[in-house]
């Protein structure tokens, strides 16, 4: 095994230990990170919850989502090794006094290592419990630590800017900038994290990264699935809100930021904010030019027969949330000056795929000969997350032969080639937390910064009621209008090829 620094002593408070979020992600994460000795030397894993469970029975709760959802499947041995430091403390979120049991908690166990821990709070819970455990947990003293202690807030974070603000006025009232992780699991992906390493190590791309060379970009996020029981939950945030504000804008960031100066969590977050702030604000009267809205209806995916949005089970039988959102954004400042950047996610897709593709404007054509043009394909720069995590590059290559023919060829690098394992993005960014490096983690100017952004086409589309709903049919890649949206300046959307099985 690798040898390599681990953190310092960590007991994680899970609140919703018992839910879904810590028995499919969470224990996982930190299971993984056990197994390949990343976990800190003296730790503690303390679950919360409502519902009653003596440490036996949670463990064994816990290692059920083991078996299904961990990456890797380890001994019996291993299991054990690892449940020895986790326990469930029964609490009422809403009881006051018992929150003094997890400050006993936490001297009981400074006095065994003989070392004051990080004390690390996840809320995995629902947004409307969020304020009020922050406020519980801001009373106790130890919170005021802001070297060791931390507070991981999971998104939505807010449902738009004034609630966002609301949330970040309290929870920088509680606890300093720094103890605060806001986390969003998209920028825990390795590919993800690949693209700073692709812009900015390599003499190749970071000069022709720009509008000069580029001529547009497109972000696309299709989900294959449905509401996955989460009706009651989407019917009041849609595409928009779930998707574009938070995993889109930031993988736009990472595209679109100029070069940090060092790898300093604050200065790549400032590099964020930037593009954030660079992006052209969009007139509510302008909104329908820039932006498109979808709603699936019946329909058959994948030789199944699924049901219509407005038939899932707690969504109204007459609701205007949108399943699918694209938007054309500009960022206004020297680099992207006029480039495009298209964006675009949605439900029961055509296919699951989650990729950025950089299209680079066409070389001249001038000095071949007419047959060498009719292949003629731009040169193009494709990342994509998920499900496959590969680069891609595109260029011309000459066809075997006695004539000046030319083909388009791609040259790829795939994390399936790699020897090492790939971790999951609960393991990336549990690690961080537990390093205190936020460097993955949202500021609350960002939060805000991202809200701004959306705010105009939110308002307009609260305000203005689709008369074509539902517009498109599941196992599609989304309404007309949105092929509209990206052809009225000579493009299309880019789909990558189906999933090799």
């Amino acid at each position: 095994m690798q040898q390599h620094k681990r953190p310092p002593a960590s007991i994680l408070f899970i609140f919703g230990g018992s839910g879904d979020l810590n028995y499919r992600k969470l224990t996982p994460a930190l299971y993984n990170l056990f197994l390949d000795e990343w976990m800190p030397d003296r730790f503690a894993i303390v679950g919360i919850g409502r519902t009653e469970y003596s440490d036996e029975k949670y463990r064994g709760h816990l290692q059920e989502g083991l078996d299904k959802f961990s990456r890797r499947k380890a001994e019996d041995s291993h299991y054990g090794e690892f449940f020895q430091h986790v326990n469930y403390l029964q609490l009422d979120a809403g009881d006051i006094a018992s929150y003094q049991r997890i400050a006993d908690y936490v001297c009981k166990k400074e006095e065994e290592w003989g070392v004051h821990p990080n004390v690390i709070f996840y809320l995995a819970v629902a947004p409307q419990l969020v304020p009020s455990i922050a406020q519980e947990l801001g009373t106790l003293n130890l919170c005021k630590e802001k070297n060791t202690t931390r507070i991981v807030i999971e998104k939505p974070f807010g449902h738009d800017l004034e609630s966002a603000h609301e949330l970040n006025d309290l929870l920088t009232g509680l606890f300093a900038e720094e103890q605060i992780f806001r986390i969003d699991h998209y920028l825990g992906k390795e590919t993800v994290q690949n693209i700073l390493a692709l812009r900015f190590a390599n003499a190749l791309f970071e000069p022709v990264w720009n509008r000069h060379y580029i001529d547009h970009i497109q972000i696309t996020a299709a989900e294959s699935v449905g509401l996955e029981g989460r009706g009651g939950y989407y019917e009041h945030s849609g595409a928009l809100r779930d998707m574009v504000q938070n995993h889109i804008l930031q993988l736009m960031c990472m595209v679109a930021m100029e070069a940090p100066v060092s790898f300093e969590a604050n200065e790549i977050r400032n590099k964020k904010v930037d593009v954030l702030n660079a992006i052209r604000p969009l007139k509510k009267e302008d909104v329908h030019e820039y932006a498109v809205r979808g709603q699936y209806g019946a329909g058959w995916m994948k030789g199944k027969q699924v049901t219509g949005y407005r038939e899932e089970k707690g969504v109204n039988p007459q609701s205007n949330t949108e399943t699918y959102a694209a938007v054309k954004f500009f960022v206004d400042n020297w680099r992207w000056q006029g480039v495009p950047f298209y964006v675009r996610t949605g439900k029961f897709m055509h296919q699951k795929s989650t990729h950025i593709t950089i299209q680079f404007k066409e070389a001249p054509t001038f000095a071949f000969p007419a047959e060498a043009a009719e292949s003629w394909r731009n040169n193009r720069l494709t990342i994509s997350i998920q499900p496959e995590m590969d680069i891609r590059i595109r260029f011309q290559a000459k066809r075997p032969g006695q004539t000046m023919s030319l083909d388009p060829v791609n040259m790829t690098f795939t994390y399936e080639n790699s020897d090492d394992h790939t971790p999951e993005a609960y393991e990336t960014l549990l690690l961080d937390v537990m390093e205190g490096d936020a460097t993955l983690f949202m500021r609350a100017d960002q939060v805000e910064s991202a809200w701004k952004v959306i705010m105009p086409i939110l308002e307009t589309w609260e305000n203005r009621q689709p008369v074509d709903f539902p517009n498109y049919v599941p196992d599609s890649w989304g309404p007309e209008d949105a092929d509209a949206l990206i052809a009225r300046d000579g493009h299309s959307w880019i789909n990558l090829p189906p999933e090799k099985k």
